[in-house]
């Protein structure tokens, strides 16, 4: 850890690729306070949580380097690859929100966070929402000025604290077109389903997917994540605001983001264990019986 007269050693990634207007509003912000290097896809890696690969192909880039690989795959090789120490590890900005316990185990941008954590560095993934459109797409039309402004601040702030000594990772959900919004602690909420849809039709498959359509023992199986059940539009409660409000309570990360507030999620990784005696006793009876 550097004193506080030192400059923080910053690095800096995302899951929407190198070239993303996010990680450049943050690039920016953050050289006001630190070193930063960059270790970023080359290309958009959404969604793919903290899946890693064996190889990667590395090129470099103005800031840094950009690897064919996903968002866990640059903090690994920024980590120990280069021959550099880093203070903090800081992902985004994300050009949507990740915010809800099965959107937030799913995002590249967390998962960069998460890989950071366990590699033993603190870490702080930055995702960006609207207040009225929701996801900031396409993201060349908003700004992340103020999102990056935010994660600034906090990054700084917080690194002078023991606020890691506990924590492992900070998710941070912050609106693009709310002045000076109030930040609050939230925790992430479980709001989640599946809706599977099934076509016989080859025309279902989407372009290009299949040559020569489906077998007739085939069915074209669609897995849709249903990540806001009930609301209207795609994943899009706000223009429903006041009606959603009350089914997030306070405290959770989705009730912030309805309430156009800054979300920090203050995350452990370590996959923590419960204890049931019942599992205990199942565990020690088959023990007995299986040779």
């Amino acid at each position: 850890m550097t004193d506080s007269s030192s400059p923080l050693r910053i690095l800096l990634t995302n899951d929407d690729g190198i070239d993303a207007p996010g990680i450049a509003a943050m690039r920016e912000e953050l050289t006001a306070v630190g070193d930063v290097t960059v270790v970023a896809p080359a290309e958009n890696q959404s969604g793919v949580g903290r899946a890693r690969n064996e190889h990667a192909v590395r090129r470099d880039h103005p800031w840094g380097y950009a690897l064919e690989g996903t968002p866990a795959d640059c903090v690994a090789y920024g980590l120990r690859g280069l021959d550099a120490d880093f203070d903090i590890v800081v992902s985004g900005i994300n050009d949507g929100p990740n915010a809800g316990n099965y959107v937030v185990g799913r995002s590249g941008t967390v998962g960069a966070g998460v890989e950071a954590a366990f590699l033993g560095t603190p870490a702080i993934a930055v995702s960006s929402y609207h207040a009225r459109d929701f996801f900031c797409h396409p993201p060349e039309e908003y700004d992340f000025s103020r999102p990056a402004r935010v994660a600034r601040a906090l990054t700084e702030r917080v690194f002078g604290t023991d606020v890691f000594d506990e924590v492992d990772l900070l998710n941070v959900n912050a609106p693009a077109d709310v002045p000076s919004p109030r930040m609050r602690v939230t925790r992430p909420f479980a709001d989640y389903d599946q809706q599977v849809d099934h076509h016989a039709d080859a025309g279902a498959l989407p372009d290009g997917d299949r040559e020569g359509g489906l077998d007739d023992d085939e069915v074209y199986v669609r897995l849709q994540d249903v990540s806001w059940p009930d609301a209207v539009g795609f994943e899009n409660p706000f223009p429903l605001g006041d009606e959603h409000r009350d089914r997030y309570p306070v405290g959770s990360d989705r009730r912030a983001m309805v309430d156009g507030e800054v979300s920090v999620s203050p995350l452990a990784v370590h996959h923590g264990h419960a204890t049931d005696p019942r599992l205990a006793s199942v565990v020690e009876s088959l023990s007995e019986q299986v040779e």
